[in-house]
């Protein structure tokens, strides 16, 4: 088992339970990783037998697109879809992180992390 990091993916998205938060938006992180059997792209230097970073990528700026008011929809969102259109991944960790977000104090971000593996 191999592991696929792609981090501090910047994105500018409208998230959040205030208007002000959906009609503004704000800077958001988000991180993704993937837990996949890479043995054989390892010999085989093909990008055929391996997870895609880029796939990914775009996963996740389409997935911020759409609007939601907490955190942990997004992540689910983008944690079904890598589970649907990547089949190789066994194990996958997503973290999406609100930069400076409203809340009335001095706080630099909030971040939801969550985990999922492939239902057999």
């Amino acid at each position: 088992m191999g592991k696929i990091k792609v981090e501090n993916i910047r994105v500018y998205a409208n998230h959040g339970c205030l208007p002000e938060e959906t009609s503004i938006g704000s800077d958001y992180l988000v991180d993704v990783l993937v837990k996949a059997n890479l043995k054989r792209a390892s010999k085989s230097d093909d990008l055929a037998d391996t997870v895609d970073y880029v796939h990914i990528n775009q996963i996740v700026k389409e997935e911020m697109k759409i609007a939601s008011k907490l955190l942990e929809h997004v992540g689910k969102r983008i944690l079904n879809r890598i589970f649907s259109e990547i089949s190789m991944v066994k194990r996958a960790k997503v973290s999406v992180t609100k930069i400076n977000p409203p809340i009335g104090g001095d706080v630099e971000k909030v971040t939801v992390v969550l985990k999922e593996k492939r239902k057999v």
